[in-house]
């Protein structure tokens, strides 16, 4: 019985037939999200646009992706994260572009990618940060897609879910782990992974991401004291009468709160 996260890898691998190579122009130098999370001393927030998930069904189908990144840039955000796969999450490439001509911080490129293809997309669109999901590709597709972002100067936010996946994204040496609440295979979410995770891996070297199922200042508190140092905030954010206040909220979840 094939997965959510199969049938949308099932998708991508469509979209690959009709997909070229597009020539990479070197025009421009991606914004860093590392360097952005070494002058910050609350918990960075990488603020998602997000119409609609599998698991939700529509959520903001009518959101304009570039005011609700503004919205977020001027609430402090420290970086925005942008759905662009267009079957299950009604993104688009064209959201991507319009966002990183609207804000000046970091702007993630969420997709599921698994050709190199898409990496040259997500740059020529303007991404200064791209994913790759550990449970998607072969240790091999791992390595060669986060060597081909890393030439192009982009981030990689390499995202696990379980320990087997943190040994595997471990062996690439990545900057950037997204350590994910929920579970891509069924998409149940429990925030105590990440506290789970870190329990071992705190120190292994990367900066740790929480994602996924973070609500509330305590949430944000909890994952810093885990060890997190950023967290991937999308429904709750797009589900908040005022997205810039829960910002505010989960960016004073920081160690120093009881």
């Amino acid at each position: 019985m094939s997965t959510i996260l199969d049938d949308i890898i099932a998708q991508k691998e469509i979209e690959l037939e009709t997909l070229s190579q597009t020539p990479v122009v070197f025009g421009r130098q991606p914004v860093s999200f590392i360097e952005r999370l070494h002058d910050s001393d609350t918990p960075a927030v990488i603020a998602e646009v997000k119409r609609k998930s599998p698991s939700k069904g529509d959520i903001d189908p009518g959101i304009v992706p570039s005011e609700q990144a503004a919205l977020y840039a001027s609430s402090g955000a420290d970086a925005v994260s942008v759905l662009t796969d267009q079957k299950f999450f009604s993104g688009t490439m064209e959201d991507l572009a319009k966002v990183k001509r609207t804000v000046d911080i970091p702007v993630l490129n969420k997709d599921f990618i698994i050709d190199e293809r898409q990496i040259s997309q997500a740059y020529i669109n303007g991404a200064d940060v791209i994913l790759l999901i550990v449970a998607a590709l072969s240790d091999e597709a791992l390595a060669r897609l986060h060597r081909y972002a890393r030439s192009l100067n982009l981030e990689v936010l390499v995202e696990v879910h379980d320990e087997a996946e943190m040994a595997r994204a471990l062996e690439i040496k990545p900057a950037l782990v997204g350590i994910n609440n929920r579970d891509l295979k069924t998409f149940t979410v429990d925030i105590s992974n990440t506290e789970k995770l870190l329990g071992k891996y705190a120190h292994a070297g990367p900066v740790f991401i929480a994602e996924s199922g973070i609500r509330t200042r305590q949430d944000s508190a909890r994952m810093a004291q885990a060890g997190a140092q950023a967290l991937l905030v999308g429904e709750t954010l797009m589900m908040s009468e005022d997205p810039g206040d829960k910002i505010r909220e989960l960016k004073g979840g920081g160690l120093d709160e009881s």
